[in-house]
C-alpha cells in the first residue's frame, strides 16, 4: 500500500523523520541508478538526520540507516545531499545525538546550509525472511517558491519553539511526511520490490529479485528508496489542506 504525505504532526508521537548522505554512499559497481521524481520541491540541498530507533530492535545501526537513506535521496531530481557525517557533527556540537523537535530540525538544516532536512524513525525492524521494516519520515524545510526553495533566517529567528500537535501550519516548516510498514509477506510490497529490482542488478545475483528480500542491507535500501519517493513524488497533503483553508485547492 502506497503512503502519501499527510497533515503535520510531531514524529515521536507517531514515529519520527528527515534527510542526508555521506560522500562514501555509492551503489555497487554495475548497478543502474534509480531516478526519483521530484515534482514539487524544486532544486534543493537536503540533509538526513540519523534514524530514530522506535522499534525496540538493536539489529541495525541508526547512522548507517541514515547513510542508506541519503544514498537513495541522492538520486532525486535536482537534489544535493549533505553528508550524514556533517549532520552528526552538528548534532554533537549541540550536545545531542538526535533531532529533538521540529524547531530543532529546521534550525539544524539552516546551520548545515541546507534547504530542508529529513528526520525519520524506524518503528518496526524484523530482518528475517520475509523482512518487515516500518518507517515514519518527515521532511522539514522552507515552503517551495518558483525555481526552488527560499530561506528566511530572520523569520526563523523570530519563531517560538514547538508548541504541540495543533501548531499552525507552516510555523514548524513541515513540508511532507509518510508512514509505511514494508512487510515482504504482503503481495503489494513484493511487487514494489520486484519493480525496484528490475532496474538494479538483481538479475546478476543468484537470488534474482529476491536479493532485495534476503539481504538485510538491500532490503533497507529498498525501504529508503520507497520512503524518499513518497516524500518527493507528490505535492504534500498539508499544502492542499492549507490551500483549501484559504479558499480552494491548487
Amino acid at each position: 500500500m502506497r503512503s502519501a504525505p499527510t497533515r503535520p504532526g510531531w514524529i515521536p508521537c507517531v514515529g519520527w523523520v528527515l534527510l542526508l548522505m555521506t560522500t562514501g554512499c555509492h551503489r555497487p559497481k554495475g548497478v543502474e541508478a534509480v531516478t526519483v521524481a521530484n515534482r514539487w520541491l524544486g532544486p534543493a540541498t537536503i540533509a538526513v538526520a540519523p534514524a530514530i530507533n522506535l522499534s525496540g530492535s538493536t539489529d541495525f545501526d541508526p547512522d548507517r540507516f541514515a547513510d542508506l537513506m541519503a544514498s537513495e535521496l541522492s538520486f532525486a531530481e535536482g537534489v544535493s545531499v549533505v553528508p550524514v557525517s556533517r549532520v552528526l557533527a552538528a548534532l554533537a556540537a549541540d550536545g545531542v545525538d538526535r533531532v529533538e523537535s521540529p524547531a530543532h530540525a529546521w534550525a539544524l538544516a539552516q546551520a548545515l546550509g541546507a534547504d530542508a532536512i529529513i528526520v525519520f524513525a524506524v518503528t518496526e525492524y524484523d530482518p528475517y525472511d520475509p523482512p518487515s521494516i516500518g518507517i515514519t519520515a518527515q521532511l522539514y524545510g522552507q515552503e517551495p517558491v518558483a525555481g526552488g526553495l527560499a530561506l528566511d533566517p530572520v523569520a526563523l529567528s523570530r519563531q517560538p519553539r514547538f508548541e504541540g500537535p495543533e501548531r499552525a501550519r507552516g510555523r514548524d516548516h513541515l513540508l511532507a511526511q509518510t508512514q509505511r510498514v514494508f512487510n515482504a509477506a504482503h503481495d503489494s510490497v513484493v511487487e514494489d520490490v520486484k519493480r525496484f529490482a528490475t532496474i538494479q542488478d538483481g538479475a546478476d545475483s543468484p537470488f534474482g529479485w529476491r536479493r532485495y528480500v534476503v539481504s538485510q542491507r538491500d532490503y533497507m535500501r529498498f525501504c529508503c528508496h520507497a520512503t524518499v519517493r513518497a516524500l518527493l513524488g507528490a505535492r504534500p497533503e498539508a499544502e492542499r489542506v492549507g490551500s483549501a483553508e484559504h479558499g480552494g485547492q491548487r
